[in-house]
């Protein structure tokens, strides 16, 4: 699959299969992500790799905000990959911050490793939602964290079983402006 046409196909899935993630997909998902790029080449990332339906269920019914629409999922699908960064370390020089972007760099090098995992399960034929409405710190504890390592977020995983509609983007000419902004 070209890399455009899994842009155009990745949908958030709510709905997965109980049909297992073979071990070499989920290698190559995670290979994927490894070779993102990171400020300063410091793959701050982590990644939990859940199986265990226990611990799947934990994770969703002490962690996920009540209400949250991915809980099924989370409970349901084979994987759940709670994605971790070491802090102060990306947008870090010498131990001090090297943006006004400060300590939060690692969300964006997250960010970069997670799409490319999302865009390579997608090429799988695979489907993967993305959990931020959660509590980080539950997810740490249930996890064992080491201090210093924070959960960014989790994507679910699996075989989907719902094929959702794209939802409406807005067109290129409403997000693209050149030269800087107009004047007021």
């Amino acid at each position: 699959m070209e890399v455009l046409e899994a842009i155009k196909k990745r949908r958030s899935i709510r709905a997965f299969k109980a049909t297992p993630v073979s071990q070499s997909a989920l290698d190559t998902i995670l290979e994927a992500g490894r070779l993102a790029p990171s400020w300063a080449n410091t793959q701050t990332w982590r990644w939990v790799v859940v199986q265990d339906p226990d611990v799947k269920l934990r994770i969703a019914e002490q962690a996920l905000r009540p209400g949250n629409r991915g809980t099924d999922a989370a409970k349901k699908a084979p994987v759940v990959i709670a994605a971790f960064a070491e802090l102060n370390k990306a947008g870090f020089r010498d131990g001090q911050p090297a943006t006004d972007k400060g300590g939060y760099w690692y969300m964006f090098d997250a960010g970069l490793a997670l799409e490319n995992m999302a865009l390579t399960a997608t090429s799988l034929g695979l489907g993967t939602l993305f959990i931020g409405g959660m509590n980080s710190k539950e997810v740490e504890k249930i996890l064992k964290s080491p201090q210093g390592c924070t959960c960014v977020i989790l994507m679910i995983l699996g075989h989907p079983d719902e094929d959702p509609e794209a939802r409406p983007r807005k067109e290129t000419a409403e997000l693209v402006l050149r030269d800087g902004f107009p004047e007021k």
